[in-house]
């Protein structure tokens, strides 16, 4: 009989390095694939709408953007934390490598916002209660970013920069729901888990295969990432400097 697989299995960062490396083709795979099927159906399948017209399709990119943007962080905050409180190695790499991409999807999500304000409110920007908060989270990202790089010490850097997150995770409630506590120019959820969806059957199944592109993508990206900082970190490891003697043999 197979043994089963314990909760800390790929906790170790050789045994994360196997598997993540395993499993990158398959989601650069769904990446692309569900990324094309859901800009085929939004910008081509999806019908004009009957107020604001084509410009907003947008949205299959805008919508998502801002989800992963607020999710990624709270992710990010969660493994930073758990690497502190368990002293837990690759936790703490995982949170530094999920930094960038939710900082890249929160500056996707407020540009795109200011393409599909232009024509909506007539202004690139307003400092209205959404679009301000996600600001917020973008510089919190990038002050995230900043402070870890900053301190010379690893563990150090990992316990501000959890700090810092664990803090910052107060903004993402304020995101959500700015649009129900103040009164803003911002729409508010098409979506909600308690109601029928306000939209048709394919611009909601566009914006769903959108996410689901989105989340390959994360996965893809930071597992790469991660892949980087271990092999930086554990540099002295016997089994990175095995598999960087495999790699310069098969070069030859």
């Amino acid at each position: 009989m197979s043994r089963s697989i314990r909760l800390f299995t790929f906790a170790a960062p050789s045994r994360f390095f196997a598997l993540s490396g395993f499993l990158l083709p398959w989601l650069w795979l769904a990446a692309i694939g569900f990324a094309l099927a859901g800009l085929y159906m939004g910008f081509f399948v999806a019908p004009t709408d009957a107020t604001q017209g084509d410009s907003y399709r947008i949205i299959f990119v805008h919508v998502p953007a801002a989800w992963m943007s607020m999710v990624l962080y709270l992710v990010m905050a969660g493994w930073a934390v758990f690497g502190w409180a368990a002293n837990a190695r690759l936790a703490s790499m995982v949170a530094r490598a999920l930094a960038p991409t939710g900082a890249m999807f929160t500056f996707l999500a407020l540009w795109t916002g200011a393409l599909w304000g232009k024509p909506t409110w007539g202004t690139w920007w307003v400092w209205d209660a959404r679009l301000t908060s996600e600001l917020i989270l973008l510089f919190l990202y990038l002050g995230y970013m900043a402070l870890v790089e900053s301190i010379d010490d690893v563990r150090r850097a990992d316990h501000a920069g959890a700090l810092l997150a664990l803090i910052g995770a107060i903004n993402v409630p304020i995101i959500y729901f700015s649009v129900k506590w103040w009164n803003t120019l911002h729409q508010g959820a098409t979506i909600s888990m308690t109601a029928a969806p306000k939209m048709a059957a394919t611009m909601l199944n566009a914006m769903l295969l959108m996410t689901i592109a989105f989340w390959a993508y994360s996965f893809a990206v930071v597992f790469m990432r991660t892949r980087a900082i271990v092999l930086e970190r554990e540099r002295q490891a016997q089994w990175v400097i095995d598999l960087a003697a495999r790699e310069a043999k098969e070069v030859k």
